[in-house]
Order: C-alpha cells, then structure tokens, then sequence
C-alpha cells in the first residue's frame, strides 16, 4: 500500500520539492532564530553545559517527540488538501493553476518583494519542559507557526491538491515536516556547532530567502501554466516503462 502511495514519478517529484520546502522553512527568519530556545526547551534544560554529551538520549528523544507533534498538525493539514483534489478532480486542472498563481504570490512575499501582514501566533500554551511536554509543544508550534510558514506550506498543500489523495497528502506533509524537523535534531546533538551554522545562516538570509523564493515561485510557475502536469507524466511514462534486470 505505501509503496502505491509514493513509487510514482509525479509523487516522487512532489515529495523532493517538500522535503526542500521544509528545509528552506527551517532556515527561515521566523524559524531559526528560535529553534536553540525550542531544542533546550523540550530536552529538558540547556544544552550548553559541559556535561551536554551525556545527555544526547533525551535530546534525541525529545527533539523527536517534537518534530511528531508538529508533523501530526501538517499531515492533518495535508490529508485535508489531498481529500479536496480528490472530491475536485473534475475541476482540478483549473485549480491546479489558481493555487499555482497563489504559489507564486507566496514565492514574492517569502523572499520580501510584496508587503505582508504575516503575524506569528505565538503560543501562549507552555507545556511542561522536557519529554512529557514536548508532543503538545510540537502541536502549538505547528499550529503558531502555521502563517508564518504560510508560503512553503501553500506549495505543500497545492502539490497535495494535485495528487488527489488523502494519503498521498499526508505522505506529503509527512516528508515537509522530516524536512522541517530533522535539522532540529541536528542542532541538539552538535549544539555548539549548530549555533556557528545558525549564525551563518542569519548572516545570509537575504540570500536564503530569495533561493528559497526562486524555488518556490518556479514550482508556482509549472503548475500555473500546466507544465508540472506534463512533466509528470512524461516522468510517470519513463518510471512505468522501466524494469529492473534482476
């Protein structure tokens, strides 16, 4: 069943263009910035200390517990946008398009060239630090984040629209958020390093924003002029044709 969901050439182009949207959410302005305080947080304490090489168990764990939080939310949200391409499929080239132009007003407003009102709703539920809290933390960061990762999670949602399936939607969503949240894990087992990474990372982030912007304003230019769909199918064509030698 699962190996229906994803060994198709449209589907496995989908989730590539995902798994770079949840990494190019990862190092955006409104998320970087927070993640150490986020990491520390569901690990139970800082991560500074010197004793923090001892303590990558409940930093993985934690961190882990997190990400399924978050990515519980996102594949709610996916399976939602699948379900609809489905009960549209009559209609959905029209909207693969439409939603293809809002990819691209998404591209320009991610990368700053068009004014937003992108209000980040800060959470004002805090669970309890360490394991036991970190699932319901994870449920109010993908819910708080959700218009601030509006862009890359308009891509997601769109590409879910066109494979019209709830379960390819998730899938979807599920690879965004590995995207989105396997750095975290990253940055708590090398902390010290991750935090040179991360300030890099602020140093370029007129540059992260318009590569990210160029990615997804290009995936909102295919799909708005039909050129995703036959792509796709000259690639579903090339993968149904092909057999292994074994």
């Amino acid at each position: 069943m699962l190996q229906d969901l994803v060994a198709t050439g449209p589907m496995l182009a989908a989730m590539a263009v995902a798994a770079l949207a949840g990494l190019v959410s990862f190092v955006s302005p409104c998320v970087l910035p927070v993640v150490p305080g986020y990491v520390s947080y569901v690990a139970g304490g800082p991560l500074l200390d010197e004793g923090v090489a001892t303590r990558r168990r409940p930093v993985v764990k934690g961190t882990a517990l997190f990400i399924l939080g978050f990515a519980s939310v996102f594949v709610a949200y996916g399976a939602l946008f699948g379900g609809l391409g489905a009960t549209l499929q009559s209609s959905q080239a029209v909207l693969t398009r439409v939603l293809g132009v809002v990819v691209v007003v998404m591209g320009l407003v991610f990368a700053g060239w068009l004014p937003r009102s992108q209000r980040q709703m800060l959470p004002r539920l805090r669970p309890k630090s360490g394991l036991v809290g970190a699932p319901l933390m994870g449920v109010t960061f993908g819910l708080g984040w959700t218009p601030c990762l509006g862009p890359t999670l308009a891509t997601v949602q769109t590409l879910a629209f066109t494979e019209a399936s709830a379960g390819r939607g998730a899938t979807l969503a599920a690879v965004y958020a590995a995207g989105l949240g396997l750095p975290f894990i990253a940055v708590g087992l090398g902390m010290r390093r991750a935090l040179t990474a991360t300030q890099w990372a602020r140093g370029h982030t007129v540059g992260i924003k318009r590569a990210g912007a160029v990615m997804l304003i290009t995936t909102g230019l295919l799909l708005a002029t039909g050129v995703w769909d036959h792509l796709m199918r000259g690639l579903q064509s090339t993968i149904s044709g092909y057999t292994t030698v074994l």
